[in-house]
């Protein structure tokens, strides 16, 4: 049977790319009206360490200079803006600031502007290629938190922004959900194997064959490890061609399940492009929620209390 999410999940966001213009230069983008109906599912809470850091707007661009954003909270870099000056410390207290913010908002995850020196996790440059010194001053709070994060550019994507979304739902049930004696794990790695499988198949055989083998009772701390293993395999994106794949794999189960058909799913190799994909990964999951069985890909399905059907 379906898992069914009715909570609609935090999620802490650059206030740049929820649509605020904060950023240096006063501009600002709204990455959140391509999420359509699915918007709804979300609790918001849009941040700027920099606009905290009362820099104001616009302001002058900042860099960081000798180090990343860890060197930058272990005192051995600094960030300057364009003119020279030392703005480390007013940073800092805006990106603490910020993350008080989160923690008051409770967020399981964090859509954030890579390329930004303050909220970039993997690269702190926007020019071109270049890395820069990643992660950001933000960048290094939100890794240390290890909660879901989500770069805003994705988004962009129809397939990677499902792919993003189906992973926090897992992610979040997987946080919360009870894990104290062998069912429990039976239960949850049932539901979670395919969409593990599609990410990283070689480590997720191996955690099947470990719970294969639990004793009835389980080793102090054996769960909350697990939990975490399974948590930051989540983390990762999937590829197209995988989806592709688990959505046929998982299509291919229902009609000899339920002796149907669906038209509109095609075989993996067939050509279309991503948009009609994602229609096709909706409808599976639809049926599946009709059904009552777990659609492997997407597990976790949202259903506010309106929106059971």
């Amino acid at each position: 049977m379906s898992i069914v999410e009715e909570r609609r999940i935090s999620i802490g966001i650059s206030a740049c790319v929820y649509g605020c213009k904060t950023r240096y230069n006063g501009k600002g983008i709204d990455v959140l009206g391509l999420f359509g109906r699915e918007k709804e599912s979300f609790v918001f809470t849009p941040v700027c360490p920099e606009v905290q850091s009362g820099m104001g707007i616009p302001r002058d661009p900042i860099s960081l200079r000798g180090g990343c954003g860890n060197d930058v909270w272990k005192g051995d870099a600094k960030v300057k803006n364009r003119g020279g000056d030392d703005v480390t410390e007013a940073i800092k207290e805006g990106c603490i600031c910020c993350m008080k913010t989160l923690e008051k908002a409770k967020v399981d995850a964090f859509v954030f502007m890579e390329g930004s020196p303050s909220c970039g996790v993997y690269r702190t440059s926007l020019k071109g290629r270049r890395l820069g010194n990643p992660p950001g001053i933000f960048g290094a709070l939100l890794l240390e938190e290890r909660i879901f994060l989500i770069p805003a550019a994705d988004l962009q994507s129809p397939i990677k922004r499902w792919d993003w979304i189906r992973r926090l739902f897992a992610f979040t049930w997987l946080k919360s959900v009870q894990l104290e004696n062998k069912k429990d794990m039976y239960s949850m790695w049932h539901a979670l194997k395919f969409i593990c499988q599609e990410i990283d198949n070689e480590k997720s055989r191996e955690i099947g064959r470990r719970i294969a083998t639990l004793k009835e009772v389980l080793e102090v701390g054996y769960a909350e490890a697990l939990r975490d293993e399974i948590l930051e395999m989540l983390r990762k994106p999937s590829t197209p061609a995988k989806i592709k794949q688990m959505l046929w794999k998982n299509y291919a189960y229902y009609r000899k399940n339920y002796k149907r058909e669906i038209e509109s799913i095609n075989e993996p190799l067939a050509l279309r492009n991503m948009t009609e994909v994602v229609k096709e990964l909706s409808t599976m999951e639809l049926a599946a929620f009709k059904e009552g069985f777990i659609f492997g890909a997407s597990p976790v399905v949202f259903r506010s209390g309106r929106r059971r059907k």
